[in-house]
């Protein structure tokens, strides 16, 4: 029987799952502008002008269980209570609940922050405005909420899914520069000059662009790719931009007529400063390299039949282990004098934020998709590419997609090993949980993706030792 989502309201496709048991599995796709205005806040300067448009954009899955959402929005993260309301507001949207709600950002720097609980916190100070357009995000919630409850109505049945994979390179490289004495001596961010910094070997990575396609009876409805990197190419222009991935993103549907789905994987310790000497000229080299990836990822899919595919989705709720930096008097008087230097009072304002709500009990979700044998985890933070490398290795005979910056109130997300090797990614100013978490991130990892007894962790993956290639 065929589950036509087009002539029924939400509450009655609920109706018709729960007694049928039975619905072939259905996608909906959306896409709402999410630029500033101008003058409005990007997240380190006044917007000047949008020099490409950001977006919003997701997926609706409909079957037998419950509406799936996952999103994506061009902007540097959404934290705290801007992603549970997010992710609320979407379920209402569809007729499911938060829990079944994956929002993540491609982490863009010339893009607007979004934290409405730090907002809050600013507020009293007069400094909510200067950080956070709150108005716009409240609009942008809205426009992808509705979209999506249209998208849920018009979803088109899926008869196949395609799998591909393909190497982008020279493109991602690591962060973290490690001596002979296996502490970080330098950090290679995303744009470096340093010659003899970008001569320095890649370190470790994931070179691999992954892609999920959902076909129709003939034609390709929807695509998702996911890659590791952080995404900045050159910043703090004042122009808005979704920077070369969103760039590759934006090239392959107009070039494709599909719609394009992407996520950043765990790229927390991954850049292009390898590749990228923050010419203005190489944003398009990078962005035409990523888009090499998803065109060759697509040519080379595998098709799998939908009919013969279970989806589900699980999802856990982990309480993170904060840092011991964080400290409420402390946090408390740099939002409130003016003395604090700007960019050090909006991050104490989201520090305070994730803070107060960690100490409330706030958990953070981390879900699993599973179509087959292919299984999508959706991850917090910017989390640290050793995470993605251990699920692939927890599971090998499956193909594991890995999205992170969800939830952003943790900032950077280490490996256990990797805090006291020091460097900028596991700083106090840069990560708000404490080394633990990396157990509790890897035993959720491991109940989802129902291998609880490997013995496969993130800190396997960490280099120790240096080259010795100090510049």
């Amino acid at each position: 029987m065929r589950l036509l989502v087009s002539s029924l309201s939400m509450m009655m496709v609920s109706v018709f799952l729960v007694s049928t048991g039975f619905a072939e599995l259905c996608v909906g796709t959306f896409e709402v502008d999410a630029s500033p205005k101008i003058g409005g806040p990007l997240a380190y300067d006044p917007t000047k002008e949008i020099t490409v448009p950001l977006s919003c954009r997701g997926i609706v899955l409909l079957s037998d269980q419950r509406p799936v959402v996952l999103c994506t929005v061009d902007w540097l993260g959404i934290a705290n209570g801007a992603n549970e309301k997010f992710r609320a507001s979407l379920a209402a949207a569809v007729g499911t609940t938060a829990d079944r709600i994956a929002v993540h950002t491609l982490h863009q720097h010339d893009a607007p922050r979004c934290d409405l609980t730090a907002a809050e916190i600013l507020e009293p100070f007069g400094q909510t405005a200067p950080h956070f357009d709150v108005p716009l995000i409240e609009q942008v919630i809205k426009n992808a909420s509705d979209a999506a409850a249209v998208a849920a109505k018009s979803a088109k049945p899926v008869v196949s899914i395609g799998v591909g994979q393909a190497e982008v390179k020279d493109v991602a490289s690591n962060r973290r520069m490690l001596g002979p004495d296996g502490k970080v001596f330098a950090t290679r961010y995303t744009a470096c000059k340093d010659e003899k910094m970008r001569a320095l070997p890649t370190g470790v990575i994931d070179p691999v662009l992954r892609s999920l396609t959902f076909y129709g009876s003939t034609d390709p409805l929807a695509v998702m790719t996911f890659y590791a990197t952080h995404p900045q190419s050159y910043y703090r222009t004042g122009g808005a931009n979704p920077d070369f991935p969103g760039m590759a993103r934006n090239s392959r549907q107009a070039e494709t007529g599909v719609f394009h789905l992407h996520f950043n994987g765990a790229g927390g310790n991954i850049g292009a400063g390898k590749f990228n000497d923050g010419s203005n000229e190489n944003r398009g080299v990078l962005a035409d390299k990523v888009a090499a990836g998803m065109r060759e990822s697509f040519a080379n899919q595998k098709k799998q039949d939908a009919a013969k595919l279970t989806l589900d989705w699980q999802a856990l709720p982990v309480a993170i282990p904060l840092a011991s930096h964080l400290n409420h008097k402390e946090l408390e008087a740099a939002v409130a004098s003016d003395e604090t230097p700007f960019a050090r009072r909006v991050h104490s304002a989201e520090k305070l934020a994730f803070l107060r709500r960690s100490e409330a009990g706030v958990k953070i979700p981390i879900g699993r998709l599973k179509l087959g044998d292919n299984q999508l985890l959706f991850m917090p933070g910017e989390l640290f590419v050793e995470y993605q490398l251990a699920a692939q290795h927890m599971v090998p005979d499956s193909n594991i997609f890995m999205a992170a910056y969800g939830e952003y109130g943790t900032f950077y997300i280490g490996t256990r090993i990797a805090y006291p090797q020091g460097g900028y990614e596991t700083s106090v100013g840069a990560s708000n949980v404490a080394p633990e978490t990396e157990a509790v991130l890897l035993s959720a990892m491991r109940e989802l993706l129902g291998v609880p007894t490997s013995r496969v962790t993130a800190s396997d993956f960490t280099e120790t030792t240096g080259s010795g290639l100090q510049p």
